[in-house]
């Protein structure tokens, strides 16, 4: 599945740069350019992996696909988010915007609201994951999946950009989001349980 290259990619890439580096080098790292125009292009990107979306984007599938298509979408995205916020608050680190003294001059996007708690792992990563490859299933076509992972891939990249998350919570965000769309993925269409008839039924026509 070309989505999963795109993430496996992803995954040995930031998990390189995690293991060989300290956290706040790489946080500094993560931006090497930036400018007004990237600031407000991530700025607004960033809502693209905001639960509405997610949630919107499953009701659409309700209103014009059908039962199965809804749930690929509703269960990969609301089961990774259920697991996010449990992992939010057993680990409950810091965002950066908690260690703006020790990143010095670093490149600040204005007029963000920063958070500053429950920062591993990242939601918006995990959502990006979840509901991309979700989409990649449903599409079934191979240029889809390249491209839905690359949009997933910067989606994610956003909340590093903007200071809401550092390298590592993406990096675990993704990995959750994929793996529990996967898990869906063969509940819906590999298992027994995805011979149910109803699973195709159309709720509108």
């Amino acid at each position: 599945m070309p989505f999963l290259y795109i993430w496996g990619l992803y995954t040995l890439a930031l998990g390189v740069l995690v293991l060989r580096t300290e956290k706040l080098e790489l946080h500094r790292a993560m931006h090497p350019v930036s400018s007004p125009f990237l600031d407000r292009s991530m700025a607004l990107f960033t809502h693209l992996a905001d639960g509405l979306v997610p949630t919107a984007v499953a009701l659409m599938m309700l209103l014009i696909r059908d039962l199965r298509s809804f749930l690929m979408i509703g269960l990969s995205c609301g089961g990774s988010a259920i697991i996010v916020q449990v992992l939010k608050r057993s680990f409950s680190h810091d965002r950066p915007s908690m260690y703006r003294a020790e990143l010095g001059d670093m490149h600040w996007v204005s007029g963000i609201d920063l958070h500053h708690h429950l920062s591993f792992p990242s939601g918006h990563a995990t959502a990006a994951f979840s509901m991309c490859l979700a989409l990649a299933v449903l599409s079934r076509r191979r240029a889809w999946g390249y491209a839905l992972g690359s949009l997933a891939a910067i989606l994610a990249y956003t909340r590093v950009y903007l200071s809401q998350h550092f390298t590592e919570d993406i990096l675990v965000g993704a990995a959750i989001g994929t793996v529990t769309a996967l898990v869906v993925y063969q509940w819906l269409y590999r298992s027994a349980f995805s011979e149910r008839s109803f699973l195709d039924r159309r709720l509108f026509t």
